[in-house]
């Protein structure tokens, strides 16, 4: 099946599980698990972003109860799993503040008003029509029959239950969210006294009409133009309220979160999230299938709290990374002892300090993450940030990174080693040997690798003749490179082989032409900019002496471009074994067809060849989260016309 094909079979099929567990999931009988479900609609919007279902809401669909039309709109909400997701969201919109809500795990519910009594109460539905379960809700707390105001509009909540009544009355649901579902659409009411509603909205009646304009034209009193005053308004009325916080900045949110996620076994209601959005209501957004002003930021499916006890600056090149040790604790099977700590954006925005305690979550990442902030002891402590690199320079912190700014550095030289032998993929060359090389003073540039021999590398600790001819080999093997390559190979701070191949696709497709480019010339590259092309000339004059020394005598060239070919602009990256050919000889096959073969799995690759589909391996499962293509070996075969000569 095309690959096309192939991606729209899937989208359908995902479109259509979607459709039945919201179905499951509104009608009170869910079958699998939040986690799952989130996992089939990431995959979804992943293939397909616009699918209406993306966009769309669960009906009810029991008819047991008449239907009734909603007055306050319940469309969906963007969700942020993680706080990297939830930053990027508060930057989009640029909100000044942050109200903060529990995300109840239940059911909701809008209450309508006339004139101060209540008419009806309508379950969500497909967000514009629900359930009239009047009869059930009156008998739930939290439910006023009669509000001592002449309001007429609509409340909005969540029906509930306690983890107390579901321990003491319903020890055989799986859980309170579905418990409290199932009764709330019982036709005879039975135990509907056992649920709350826990109200966050409301609204008048004609606030949210198809041709309501700016909501200060006919501005209805109380106002309800500011939620914390709305929250306020439902308190005083006798409503049981979500609580709520006010927070200035994003990442008071992010610690707020992770506080909420330490305490909530301690809750009497179960919640899955915080719901955060602007102060102002603005009906405009209120009236979208998906709101942009306001986001469900979800707990992580597995947590664990732990305190921060110290901070260990982790080195690579010029990069200074700050890796956590923690409390040793249990989480996702394995005991964890460090987690990540991003950059000093991370440790400052959150507050953290040695002595911390601290959420720290796992999501498939080797080294986990610390996603939050719960408190700071009395005698918690600053921690020490690095200010001077080992060869005496200075540290220059921008917050997402801090490095030495030296460009005679000695680890930049050592870096520069192992990214020539990655982007190479010469395997057998390992970081250990490298460091050895390097520390001894024989192998400080990428020139003197070419001039090592077999005896000499044989004489180093654990290595022997036959070891060291199989390194020599496997580095020389590879002395004709693609241009994208060698500017690759050099470890120019931000240019890697996809910026390098715009490059030369832009018509800078020699080093000549690329070293005779001016900053101005380069940055009007398409996806360039100032800084790259500024990174890439001063790069290229930079290390002018090492690139020439590498091409010097014949130990390296650079393979000319190839014409475009019937691979032109189609993009690989080759993961495991090969059984017709080396992955040496497949990537070349790509390039001689036009094509271009990467070692990374990136947003924009075309494919992902492997014979194992459906191994864990880290490029594979990027690769299904990006939505990139994955072809096994003879796929690839068909698709390159079967040959392997090259």
């Amino acid at each position: 099946m095309p690959d096309t094909a192939r991606r729209q079979a899937r989208a359908v099929e995902l479109e259509a599980l979607v459709k039945r567990h919201q179905d499951l999931y509104y009608n009170g009988q869910p079958e699998i698990s939040d986690a799952e479900f989130d996992a089939l609609w990431d995959e979804l919007k992943g293939l397909e972003p616009e699918n209406p279902v993306l966009s769309a809401v669960g009906a009810d669909s029991s008819g047991v109860f008449r239907k009734a039309r909603h007055i306050l709109p319940m469309g969906s909400q963007e969700k942020a799993a993680n706080p990297d997701e939830f930053l990027s969201w508060a930057k989009k919109t640029g909100l000044a503040e942050f109200v903060v809500q529990d995300k109840l795990d239940g059911a909701s519910v809008e209450l309508q008003y006339e004139r101060g009594t209540l008419t009806r109460a309508v379950t969500r539905g497909d967000g514009i029509v629900g359930d009239d379960i009047t009869a059930n809700a009156t008998r739930m707390k939290g439910v006023l029959g009669k509000l001592p105001t002449d309001f007429t509009g609509a409340v909005r909540g969540e029906v509930v239950m306690s983890k107390a009544v579901h321990a003491e009355h319903f020890p055989d649901k799986a859980n309170c969210r579905n418990a409290a579902n199932g009764i709330m659409k019982r036709k005879d009411g039975q135990g509907a006294e056992h649920l709350d509603v826990i109200c966050y909205d409301a609204a008048p009646k004609d606030l949210y009409g198809a041709d309501t304009g700016s909501l200060f034209q006919t501005r209805p009193e109380p106002p309800f133009d500011d939620e914390l005053e709305k929250i306020g308004w439902l308190t005083s009325l006798g409503f049981n309220t979500v609580r709520t916080e006010l927070l200035a900045e994003p990442y008071q949110v992010i610690d707020h979160r992770a506080r909420v996620v330490a305490s909530r076994a301690s809750l009497p209601y179960d919640i899955d999230g915080l719901v955060v959005k602007q102060r102002i209501v603005d009906p405009v957004d209120m009236r979208r299938a998906r709101p942009e002003l306001q986001i469900a930021f979800k707990f992580p499916l597995e947590e664990a709290v732990s305190t921060l006890l110290d901070v260990e600056w982790s080195e690579s090149g010029a990069n200074y990374t700050p890796i956590g040790l923690i409390e040793p604790v249990r989480l996702a099977g394995t005991t964890v002892k460090r987690a990540n700590l991003a950059n000093t954006n991370t440790i400052n925005g959150m507050g953290l300090r040695l002595g911390s305690r601290v959420v720290v979550v796992k999501r498939g990442e080797i080294i986990p993450k610390i996603e939050g902030l719960v408190e700071n002891p009395a005698d918690a402590q600053p921690i020490p940030v690095p200010s001077q690199c080992s060869c005496g320079a200075g540290l220059l912190d921008e917050g997402t990174r801090l490095y030495c700014p030296n460009p005679a550095c000695p680890k930049k030289a050592l870096h520069r080693l192992e990214k020539w032998l990655d982007v190479l993929d010469v395997r057998d060359f390992g970081v250990g040997l490298i460091g050895r090389l390097f520390e001894s003073g024989r192998v400080r540039a990428i020139a003197d690798l070419y001039t090592l021999s077999v005896d000499e590398l044989a004489s180093y600790e654990r290595m022997g003749e036959l070891s060291a001819a199989k390194v020599l080999d496997s580095l020389r093997s590879k002395r004709t490179l693609d241009l994208a390559d060698f500017i690759a190979g050099f470890d120019i701070e931000n240019i890697g082989v996809l910026i390098a191949q715009k490059a030369i696709a832009a018509g800078f497709d020699s080093l000549d032409k690329l070293r005779a480019a001016s900053v101005e010339d380069l940055a009007a590259i398409d996806g360039f900019g100032d800084i790259t092309a500024g990174a890439l000339a001063d790069g290229l004059a930079r290390l002018r002496a090492d690139m020439d020394a590498a091409l010097a005598g014949g130990p390296l060239a650079i393979r000319a471009p190839a014409a475009a070919g019937p691979l032109a602009g189609v993009s690989f990256c080759f993961t495991g074994e090969l059984a017709a050919m080396k992955r040496s000889q497949a990537e070349a096959l790509v390039r001689s067809l036009g094509g271009t073969a990467r070692s990374s799995v990136t947003k924009d690759l075309r494919y992902l060849v492997t014979n194992d589909p459906g191994s864990g391996s880290s490029k594979n499962k990027k690769a299904v989260q990006l939505g990139v293509t994955i072809l096994d070996e003879a796929a690839f075969l068909r698709l390159t016309g079967g040959s392997h000569e090259a």
